[in-house]
């Protein structure tokens, strides 16, 4: 027994916790997938894979650029475009946030409001192009109206949905503490809901180039969406992928200005991709 007692013990072997995260940030991981897009145009276009009749090379796209930028067009219609997407995102996104405040907090808000919503969320964009030229003409007003109205539903959507997910209890710590209707929709609602509200400016973001290109495919005079069907009308087959390329990273780094913030904003929050 003494010398069962005297001899030492080996030390339990500590089982490393594995881990199940995906693991540390990418800096600038948004770009990876764009650059190998374009990796394999290169490679496809430098063996002769790609026809240049039907899409031009990545540096024959790049010298087209150059040139539309050297007289201005380019310049002139992308700051076009600029406008139209930002008067349509400050319409759209405080007219959809204001939306799904009063439909989240009454009931009746939600029976007038929410169908109306729902339903327009199911007609094509298309389909409502021929009365809105009807009733506005195809002047700066309609193609705003078309961003705007576009931009209103996913943030209506996804702020609806975030302030109807906020936990019952914050609501009756408001009721138990007194809290004014003011006070509650500053301090619980709109902390509450801005996870789902910054969610949805991400779509409405994306939205909004999208709506863009329907806008100013239609008898527009100036535009990124015309200079491209200009360039449909002379078989200008690279000045169109200038103008794809140009609506692509104007999208991405958009939706990278909206993931900052929503990560600076939304810093407080423990993830899976914290």
């Amino acid at each position: 027994m003494t010398l069962l007692a005297s001899r030492p013990v080996a030390p339990a072997r500590v089982r490393a916790r594995r881990r199940l995260r995906p693991g540390r940030p990418i800096k600038l991981g948004f770009l990876v997938g764009p650059l190998l897009l374009l990796a394999l145009w290169a490679v496809a276009s430098a063996t002769g894979r790609l026809d240049p009749r039907f899409l031009s090379a990545p540096w024959t796209v790049v010298a087209t650029a150059g040139e539309l930028i050297e007289n201005g067009r380019l310049q002139d219609n992308l700051l076009t475009s600029l406008g139209r997407v930002a008067s349509g995102l400050a319409i759209g996104v405080p007219l959809g946030t204001v939306l799904a405040l009063v439909s989240g907090l009454s009931r009746w808000g939600e029976a007038i409001i929410d169908g109306p919503v729902q339903i327009k969320r199911a007609i094509p964009s298309l389909a409502l192009m021929p009365l809105l030229i009807l009733w506005l003409g195809i002047g700066e007003t309609m193609k705003v109206t078309v961003i705007a109205v576009g931009v209103l539903v996913p943030i209506y959507i996804h702020t609806h949905n975030g302030l109807r997910g906020i936990d019952s209890r914050y609501v009756e710590l408001a009721e138990t503490v007194d809290l004014t209707r003011g006070a509650f929709i500053r301090k619980v609602v709109l902390p509450g809901a801005l996870p789902g509200f910054l969610l949805g400016l991400r779509f409405a973001v994306t939205t909004a180039w999208l709506f863009l290109v329907v806008a100013e495919l239609i008898n527009s005079t100036s535009g990124i969406g015309y200079m491209m069907d200009l360039a449909r009308t002379y078989g200008q087959t690279d000045v169109i992928l200038v103008g794809i390329v140009l609506y692509g990273l104007l999208g991405l780094f958009s939706d990278a200005a909206v993931r900052l913030v929503e990560r600076r904003a939304l810093s407080w929050r423990r993830t899976l991709a914290s």
